[in-house]
């Protein structure tokens, strides 16, 4: 089976989904569900439902193999109300954000000598946004359209550089034979790719020129003067935390406790150890509450869902098998 990091699926087996984020090994894939916990699944009980946009209809997915990333790509998007070209009314315009950035965004039209932008927002990870609905005539009237954005994650990542793409769109544009089907759109669509080169820093850094590289890192070293020196994965190590919750760590003696004053000593550590980590600035921490019968585990993602400014997952499975939820802080 041929299969994407980014593609949304559904268990072959037993009911439910959600989208393959990451590999365990050749036969196996991590899947993260609708409440942000990632499960390892077999690749042979996986059943794709979502792959990214190919503007090629003959390129087949990539497979999947260790080491391989996701392949992020950013797309505009015109589709028609109607399968069949003489029956279409309205056309329907999209940013289709296929990657695992989030997209700050403004969409504008050229207006004679000046720009007007119709929309700006903010596109998650693999998601689309409806930028507008048009006639056939606004292309006769509009043809260059423009898309500016920055992308960032809310964790760590590359530095990426801002996306500013114009694209030439007019009716002899919208040829029926150039329509693609995707389960993300009821009908076919025109795609216009926006983006696909995400560089890694070193690449960015290459587009500078020699002088501006010579500003950048004066300025780098600048700043770093008044700071204590540190290695950016020491530094970066400072921002995570990780607290043991098994009850033995917490006291002397568990045995003369009861189940539910174990609990709450657990989940009384738990939150004051969150509260610290917002306080401190820590950017992520994982809490090792181990399997059990799983109540632990359920209180703390009950209290995780009422706090913003935060998001969850499992713990590394190869550090914590399935006794563990990570949490970053933003």
């Amino acid at each position: 089976m041929k299969i994407r990091i980014g593609d949304k699926v559904k268990f072959l087996n037993e009911v439910g989904e959600g989208i393959v984020t990451r590999l365990k090994d050749k036969t196996t894939v991590f899947v993260e569900m609708n409440d942000g916990f990632e499960i390892p699944y077999p690749i042979t009980q996986l059943v794709p439902i979502h792959t990214e946009l190919i503007l090629n209809r003959d390129t087949e997915n990539i497979e999947l193999e260790p080491d391989v990333e996701a392949i992020d790509a950013i797309y505009f998007v015109v589709e028609p109300d109607h399968a069949l070209p003489v029956l279409t009314n309205d056309y329907n315009l999209y940013l289709f954000n296929a990657s695992s950035f989030n997209l700050l965004y403004t969409y504008s039209i050229k207006d004679e000598a000046y720009f007007q932008t119709l929309k700006h927002g903010e596109a998650g990870a693999f998601q689309k946004v409806l930028l507008k609905q048009v006639k056939l005539n606004f292309f006769k009237e509009f043809n260059t359209h423009k898309i500016s954005g920055v992308l960032f994650k809310n964790s760590h990542y590359k530095l990426q550089q801002p996306l500013h793409e114009s694209i030439q769109i007019n009716p002899r544009s919208l040829n029926p034979d150039q329509l693609i089907e995707h389960q993300e759109f009821k009908h076919p669509v025109y795609a216009f790719l926006l983006k696909e080169d995400f560089a890694t820093i070193e690449t960015i850094e290459d587009t500078f020129n020699s002088d501006s590289i010579i500003r950048l890192k004066t300025v780098k070293a600048f700043k770093s003067q008044s700071k204590v020196s540190k290695s950016s994965k020491a530094y970066l190590k400072s921002l995570e935390k990780e607290v043991d919750l098994h009850i033995e760590e917490l006291v002397k003696n568990p045995d003369y406790l009861s189940s539910h004053e174990k609990l709450s000593i657990q989940l009384e550590t738990f939150e004051k150890e969150l509260d610290s980590a917002f306080v401190n600035g820590i950017k992520k921490i994982t809490f090792i509450h181990g399997v059990g019968n799983g109540r632990l585990k359920q209180e703390i993602i009950g209290i995780l869902k009422t706090i913003k400014g935060l998001q969850y997952r499992d713990g590394p499975y190869k550090v914590y098998g399935f006794g563990a939820t990570e949490v970053n802080l933003f």
